[in-house]
């Protein structure tokens, strides 16, 4: 018996056809990660259709290749995570050493399902405000939340503790998945999405809100899947640490020191760490690129504030 999990992966689909728009059977199709070189093959139906599936999210290229046409590269393919991106390929005819290449970025538009969804890329995640201000977001323990960009889509808002509405469902009606792995948390009869991965770890996040697949059955809200970074063919780090203090704020309203000067509580909050990923290399005995790679990625949050006369610290685990 075959058992299939929910998976967070693409897949490019397509026509493969000539000038006059006859369809070619057989033609081979390859489709290149641009940063792990790693490859995925396929070979067009008698209908001239291909595709090729679980693809991980990122940035491809695609080729295909006929005999009696000239060799066919689309590149600026961007894969999302758990969506089709389609790609129909018109064959001019030529020798095999010869090649058309197409440089624009392939089309957004998609036409090979009604699914509504929205995602967001590691770039974009790293640009926005993410609510870790002077006041902090107490719903998210005051830390940078991945989930926060929920805001950004129709009919999305985040509530305290991390709590989800999408499509006017009920509070927290919505599912997780981390690399295709069920990740909600349960407490009691109430659910609770916390599982909170650090924003440095995300290569990115989409959520679908309605006519997504069956296999993400279930749920009534939408459907977020998260994909984490992977290593690359080059070695590549990061580090970052976001901060507040009380000095760089404004004073509380109607209140004085004494001094002629507004009161600061202490308020102080580190957000730290960094990352660190790329190709299994170890010299003289093994070369993993193209093949094998590594990720890893570090946060601590550190804060210090007084509440009510009393000195308060939280370190998360």
């Amino acid at each position: 018996m075959a058992v299939f999990a929910q998976s967070e992966r693409g897949s490019i689909t397509g026509t493969v056809s000539d000038s006059a728009q006859a369809v070619i059977p057989r033609a081979a199709v390859l489709a290149t990660n641009t940063q792990t070189g790693v490859q995925y093959q396929s070979v067009t139906t008698q209908t001239g259709d291909y595709t090729i599936s679980q693809i991980p999210a990122g940035a491809y290229s695609l080729s295909v290749e006929a005999p009696g046409f000239s060799r066919f590269v689309q590149q600026g393919i961007r894969i999302f995570v758990a969506q089709a991106a389609r790609i129909d390929v018109v064959l001019q005819v030529g020798g095999t050493t010869e090649s058309v290449t197409v440089t624009g970025e392939a089309p957004l538009l998609r036409t090979e399902n009604a699914e509504q969804s929205s995602t967001i890329t590691r770039e974009t995640l790293n640009d926005l405000p993410l609510n870790f201000g002077q006041r902090g977001n107490v719903g998210s323990a005051n830390v940078r939340n991945p989930y926060t960009f929920v805001t950004l889509v129709p009919s999305g808002n985040i509530m305290s503790y991390s709590s989800i509405k999408l499509n006017g469902a009920p509070l927290d009606s919505d599912s997780i998945r981390v690399e295709g792995q069920d990740s909600n948390n349960s407490r009691l009869m109430y659910r609770q999405d916390q599982v909170q991965p650090s924003v440095e770890a995300l290569e990115e996040i989409s959520v679908q809100t309605s006519n997504f697949a069956p296999e993400y059955g279930q749920v009534s809200g939408g459907m977020f899947n998260l994909v984490a970074k992977s290593g690359t063919n080059q070695f590549h780090g990061s580090a970052f640490e976001y901060f507040v203090n009380e000095d760089l704020a404004a004073g509380l309203p109607f209140t004085s020191s004494g001094n002629g000067h507004l009161l600061r509580p202490k308020n102080r909050r580190h957000d730290y760490g960094g990352s660190i990923g790329g190709p299994v290399w170890i010299p003289k005995l093994y070369n993993g690129h193209n093949r094998t790679f590594f990720f890893f990625a570090y946060e601590k949050f550190h804060q210090n504030q007084n509440q009510a006369g009393l000195l308060r610290g939280t370190h998360p685990p």
